[in-house]
Formats: C-alpha cells, structure tokens, sequence
C-alpha cells in the first residue's frame, strides 16, 4: 500500500483519466473492479446525463470511483451539486483555480484532487488543500499546460516542492511507465490514451482503430492562443494549420473549431472533421483491449520491470 491507494482505498496505484467523450460510466466502473481508480469525465455531460451515469456507475461497481470536473463548466453549481447529490466522495478538478471549490467540497467528507502543469500551480493547489495533484507533462493528449514541460521534468520538479501526493501522467500506458514515473517522485499515475482504446470506452470505434494506428510523430499540440490541445494530425488539425500560414486572430481560430469539434471527432467517428485529443504515447498502443487486460498487463510490466531495475547496480 502507498499513499495513492490509501488515500482512494484501491488495490493499485492507477487512475484513469477523465477524458471527454471517452469516460462514461462504462469505463469508469471496469477501471474500478479491476482495482484502480475509475473516473467520469464530466466536461463532456450535460448535468441530468452526469447523474444518469454517476447512479450507472455505482450500480456497476461497488468499488471507489470519482468524477473530473473542469471548473470552467458553464453549469458547474449544478455540476458539483449533483456530485454531492449523489454521495459521490471523489473528485478530481481541472482548468481553474482550486481555491474556488476546494475547501467546499472537503466540507462535504469529498476527498480533492486538482490537475497541474507546473510546480507553481501545485504548490497553488497545496495551499488551496487538496488532498493530492494530477502532474500532467506535454506528452498528454486532450488540453494540456502552456509551458510544454514534459512528464519526466515535471514531476521531479513538483516532488521538490509539495509535500501532499502526487500522480503522475502524460506518456504512461505500461507498467514500465508507472515505475518510472514512481521513481521520479510519482506515488501513482493517471492513465488516459490507453484506456481511450478500451472497449469499454465510450468513443467511437473509429476513433479507438484510428488510435492504435498512430506512430511516433502523428500528434501535435496546437491551439496555444485558445485553450492548447495535442491532436492527431488529421485533415482539421491541417486546416489549423493552414489557417496559421494566415497569420489568423484569435477570432479567427475561434471561427475554425466552431462548436463540439471534439464529440464530432471521438464521439460519433468524424475522422476528417472531428477533433481527435490523444496523447504522444499512442504510439505504443497496438491493441484495443478489455480493462480488466490492460490494467493486469500493466502491473505485470511493472513487476517484471522492478525486479529488472534491481539488477543495475554501480
């Protein structure tokens, strides 16, 4: 037992990431009977369809599981009061300030968790007291921090600073992954892109094959004047591009993505027109496999991984 798995009462130290349009109940209840930490991602619901899967959910499981909120959600009262509706007792925050909702939601008996770029904004979310932070490197798909630091720098870094928890992602979809983010400082990590390419999944298929198709290179992180994203480099992510060659306004960008670019992308399959968030590491996802295997596999890898590293002595 570490400090991840104390704090959320989980068998191992894995989180998977709440990602819009990927994280319904489905995979937030597989993710938490195999013994991690499942999250529904609620950027991506309208508030009564939020509560349809939070009451899903814990039908599904009788295992811990949590709900990311991005605190920029133009319904985020209504949000965080039907959490507390619902007893949910973890959630994880993002895209704001911690200190709007924090000491609130700790009232409740809710255990908080904030998303970070930086060491700056973790010690920020320290202060706000949260129980542990999310440090999120540039490897990362979906959006992502300004300062392009990557995973292996960040956490380190965060480590130096913050005395409360810490889990560690962008990049991390083996157990090789995980180890090498614990001993960096990590007492867990949250994992997005590979279980984007579950079967349980709420994503589009079309988006899951086009996951495992893409190779080193095929992501970009784009967008910087409006909220930064890592795409896949699809015919949008070109037109971005090209719109860039213009030298466009802000208004301009604005315009291009016009509305639900990315439930046109991984939601309903649009490959051409959608949005498609998916981290660096995809390169190595060859496969769209059931939770229960990619977490078992990954603390397989992990296992083998630490009695590899005991062999390197100096």
């Amino acid at each position: 037992m570490n400090r991840i798995t104390e704090l959320f009462k989980i068998k191992y130290p894995i989180i998977q990431g709440g990602m819009i349009w990927n994280s319904g109940y489905k995979l937030a209840s597989a993710v938490s009977n195999a013994g991690g930490l499942g999250l529904i991602g609620a950027g991506s619901m309208y508030p009564e369809v939020l509560r349809e899967h939070i009451q899903k959910c814990k039908k599904a499981t009788d295992k811990p599981f949590g709900v990311n909120i991005p605190m920029l959600y133009p319904n985020i009262e209504e949000i965080i009061n039907i959490v507390i509706e619902e007893g949910v007792k973890i959630i994880f925050t993002s895209a704001g300030n911690p200190k709007t909702w924090t000491s609130f939601l700790k009232e409740k008996g809710i255990t908080v968790v904030h998303v970070v770029s930086s060491s700056v904004f973790a010690l920020k979310a320290q202060e706000a007291g949260v129980d542990a932070i999310v440090a999120e490197g540039f490897e990362a798909g979906g959006h992502n921090g300004r300062d392009e630091t990557t995973t292996l720098t960040l956490i380190p870094m965060v480590k130096e600073k913050i005395q409360i928890p810490i889990i560690a992602a962008g990049g991390i979809a083996t157990g090789r992954g995980m180890l090498a983010a614990m001993v960096l400082g990590a007492d867990g990590v949250q994992v997005g892109s590979r279980f984007a390419a579950s079967i349980e999944s709420s994503a589009h298929n079309n988006f899951k094959e086009t996951i495992v198709r893409v190779k080193e290179g095929d992501t970009q992180l784009t967008l910087k004047e409006l909220a930064p994203v890592r795409l896949i480099k699809n015919k949008f992510y070109q037109d971005v591009q090209e719109l860039y060659e213009q030298c466009p306004s802000k208004e301009d960008l604005v315009q291009l993505l016009g509305r639900a670019r990315a439930k046109k992308g991984m939601f309903e399959g649009d490959l051409e027109e959608g949005e498609l968030e998916i981290g660096q590491i995809a390169g190595l996802i060859h496969e769209i496999l059931p939770v229960e295997q990619i977490i078992q596999e990954m603390v397989a890898d992990f296992e083998v991984a630490c009695l590899e590293k005991a062999k390197f002595e100096f």
